[in-house]
């Protein structure tokens, strides 16, 4: 895993310390999740400091480990996970192998079918076929408990219930099907909030909460954008979005390349929709405002019309969005491959992708979606 290098703060942190909130949204795909640590990296040179972090799935592990570790371990961390992750394909294939470098990646990727990753899920000793009905057994291919092992070991949950970041991850309630985040600003958080929202089934087991039993919130919404927004409308916000889904992409050219395309669309489609609805709950609060401005002043003393005066104003928000486009060659299993070589690629991807637009200072070409909420992708169209 690569080493962060020493660097100073950065205009970038300069323009972020204006918020209100400067949140971190990330988002569920396993493997994938390595690139969001390479961002996050990235982020702390450049001196810009979370202060809420809203994630799902593998995003919310990430999420768990940063919140869950003062400022100047929570690289080392994330490291630690993903160097224990990758920790049974840790052979670094050189160049002159580029060309087997998928056959590799089948490999890692088969080997985690079959063995499980460690600190993170291993197979069942009885396929769930064979295990009474209404066990977890039987409703998973793989047992989670070396998951809660590990958040027990790298996060601190006290550091995370004194709240001095606020932390939120997204799960599905199995039977309610209602989608629902664990804040806390809101609860204490345990490991198995976090197991919660990365219980994808039917490999992994639902996990349960205060009684209720929960599924990863990637099943209903991949990407935690909403959340943040409904929550704090009224605050400023420098909201940095990780996607390590891309929404765009080329015509596949075999079967394994729609695979990967149809996956790709399934969890970046929620993205789009979720920029899209707060597109149109802008415009919508601008129509309020409007129509507010028209009552006569006697009439804005109205218990109501207040209410409604608060709800028709928010801060300003700027949302930079960091997507995942770096090919680790990895085909449609590249959510599950779990290789060294694939995860430093990723790491060194998302790291990348933050030192180009620091040093271009892209952010500057940032577009306006509603009023007062400005929009800028900083992901390079051509990563190395």
């Amino acid at each position: 895993m690569p080493r962060a290098r020493n660097a100073e703060a950065s205009t970038a942190s300069v323009a972020a310390r204006k918020f209100d909130n400067i949140v971190l949204v990330l988002q569920g795909g396993g493997a994938l999740g390595a690139y969001q640590a390479g961002v996050f990296a990235g982020l702390c040179e450049a001196g810009i400091v979370p202060t809420w972090i809203a994630g799902v799935s593998i995003g919310a592990i990430n999420a768990a480990l940063i919140a869950g570790n003062p400022p100047e371990r929570r690289v080392e961390r994330l490291r630690e996970f993903w160097e224990r992750s990758s920790s049974w394909s840790s052979f670094m294939p050189p160049s002159s192998f580029d060309n087997t470098r998928p056959l590799f990646n089948l490999y890692s990727a088969a080997s985690a079918i079959a063995f499980g990753i460690p600190g993170f899920f291993m197979p069942r000793m009885l396929p769930p076929f064979f295990s009474p009905g209404g066990s977890l057994g039987a409703l998973s291919f793989y047992d989670t408990e070396p998951l809660r092992r590990t958040l027990t070991e790298l996060v601190d949950f006290d550091l995370v219930n004194s709240k001095p970041v606020r932390l939120a991850v997204g799960a599905v309630n199995v039977c309610s099907g209602e989608s629902v985040y664990f804040d806390n600003t809101k609860m204490a958080l345990g490991p198995e909030h976090v197991m919660a929202s990365g219980a994808l089934p039917p490999g992994f087991p639902p996990v349960n909460v205060g009684g209720q039993w929960y599924w990863d919130g990637g099943i209903s919404s991949n990407t935690p954008l909403w959340y943040v927004v409904d929550e704090a409308y009224r605050e400023s916000a420098l909201v940095l979005q990780i996607d390590v889904f891309s929404g765009t992409g080329t015509l596949p050219q075999n079967l394994n390349q729609v695979q990967e395309r149809m996956k790709d669309l399934q969890y970046a489609s929620k993205t789009r929709f979720s920029a899209a609805r707060v597109g149109q709950q802008e415009a919508l609060r601008a129509s309020l405002r409007r129509v507010l401005a028209m009552l006569p002043k006697e009439a804005r003393t109205d218990p109501d019309v207040e209410r409604l005066t608060a709800i028709s104003t928010r801060g300003e928000v700027l949302l930079v969005r960091f997507t995942n486009r770096h090919d680790t060659r990895s085909s449609d299993f590249k959510d599950y491959e779990f290789s060294r070589a694939s995860v430093t690629d990723l790491w060194e991807g998302g790291l990348g992708d933050v030192r180009r637009a620091i040093a271009t200072e892209a952010w500057r070409n940032a577009t306006e979606m509603a009023q007062g909420i400005h929009v800028c992708d900083l992901t390079p169209s051509n990563p190395a």
